[in-house]
């Protein structure tokens, strides 16, 4: 009897396992199931379009190890099938004083995780790269790449298909049951019989896990990212993108400049909580959502801790002269009159019953599903590592 595996979730990493599955296994049945109408269309295509070189990761880390490997297997990738890809760089600045021993134990980081041309800068040299940036120091990593995510995510699912697979859309699946050593998905008035299943749900990885029996840890709490657009007049000011030196309290990376491979830049992301978790309205609020954080311990605790923090980010997402006061520090040229309101993302952030911000990948097996538990930045950059890494570790017996 032929065997078939179902991967929940069309965004680049559903995708990217579900090709991993059809190159390695021939004669698998693959069966990608998506809830929205096109792939690509949460996480994967409302990111910065950045491919990250490692620089920020705990060296040993899943992080680490896929976000190395997936970098030059997305290069690769892009090459082959000729999706954008600009190696444009970037800066990882300090401001101040405060900040250089910060930026000193980063670049530890980033040499034991091998990112490829990675320099130490004084203001001299950092002048010579971003003229335009303020800082005593900084971090140039040349390599550091931008592409275009939701292609990619689009050729993954042709390369599925083109392999005999499925990838269907608009297919909530509501429902997951096992019995006799196989796997039902139920979507709408449909249902799938797999022996395996891959949860890549993203934004609603918990709620996948708990159909299909997990426990209910972590808990995804969902935090918009919102965006601002450069004026053209502007945009040359920042030749590839210019980061702060991240707080290692936070698994975000604080508001940059980032170029997008259409030549626009933009500021951003902040970090604000969101009252949904995949509707891009700002005004946009679902009930089910805001009790899903409401009624977990690990919210509470979390806010506790960083309300301060919470406070902060709000009062940017409120005011642009707010929001851009960050961004001034590094790119002074750049003020509230040079920018205007862009997208958003939403990124789905688990989050531990004792508060805890979970920050490395988590990916658990148990009784015929994998379930891809937590899957931040850099999930997309490591999104065919990722793929290795979990088809690795499927049971023998679904092949």
């Amino acid at each position: 009897m032929q065997q078939s595996i179902g991967v929940v979730g069309g965004g680049i990493v559903g995708l990217a396992v579900a090709r991993e599955l059809t190159r390695r296994r021939p004669g698998l049945q693959v069966l990608v199931l998506e809830k929205e109408d096109r792939v690509g269309a949460h996480q994967t295509g409302h990111n910065s379009g950045v491919v990250h070189a490692g620089i920020y990761y705990r060296p040993g880390s899943l992080k680490a190890d896929l976000c190395t490997r997936g970098r030059d297997l997305l290069r690769e990738y892009c090459a082959e099938h000729r999706l954008p890809y600009v190696e444009c760089g970037k800066v990882v600045v300090a401001v101040d004083a405060a900040e250089l021993g910060r930026l000193d134990a980063l670049e530890r980081t980033a040499r034991e995780n091998g990112v490829p041309g990675l320099r130490r800068l004084d203001a001299a040299g950092l002048a010579g790269i971003e003229p335009h940036a303020a800082g005593l120091a900084a971090l140039h990593s040349p390599r550091t790449a931008i592409t275009d995510y939701v292609a990619v995510a689009e050729q993954l699912a042709r390369d599925v298909e083109g392999a005999g697979g499925r990838v269907l859309v608009a297919s909530e699946v509501t429902g997951i049951s096992q019995r006799g050593g196989r796997v039902t998905l139920t979507t709408g008035r449909t249902s799938y019989d797999v022996d395996q299943v891959v949860l890549c749900g993203g934004l609603q990885s918990d709620r996948l896990g708990r159909l299909a029996g997990q426990k209910a840890e972590p808990r995804i709490i969902p935090f918009r990212g919102e965006y601002l657009a450069v004026s053209a007049a502007k945009q040359d000011l920042v030749r590839g993108m210019v980061y702060p030196v991240p707080d290692p309290r936070y698994p975000f990376l604080g508001v940059h400049f980032t170029r997008r491979v259409t030549g626009v830049l933009e500021v951003g992301p902040n970090a604000v909580m969101a009252p949904h978790r995949d509707a891009y309205r700002r005004s946009s609020v679902r009930l089910a959502d805001v009790a899903s954080v409401a009624t977990w311990p690990g919210f509470w605790r979390m806010a506790a801790t960083h309300w301060r923090t919470g406070a902060k980010e709000v009062r940017g997402s409120l005011s642009v002269r707010a929001y851009l006061r960050a961004a001034e520090r590094y790119v002074p040229a750049i003020g509230p009159d040079d920018v205007v309101r862009a997208g958003f993302g939403i990124r789905a952030q688990a989050v531990d019953r004792d508060g805890t911000l979970v920050d490395d990948f988590r990916i658990t097996h148990r009784d015929g599903v994998t379930s891809v538990r937590n899957a931040p930045s850099p999930a997309a950059t490591s999104s065919l590592a990722i793929a290795e890494y979990v088809v690795d570790r499927i049971p023998t017996t679904a092949q």
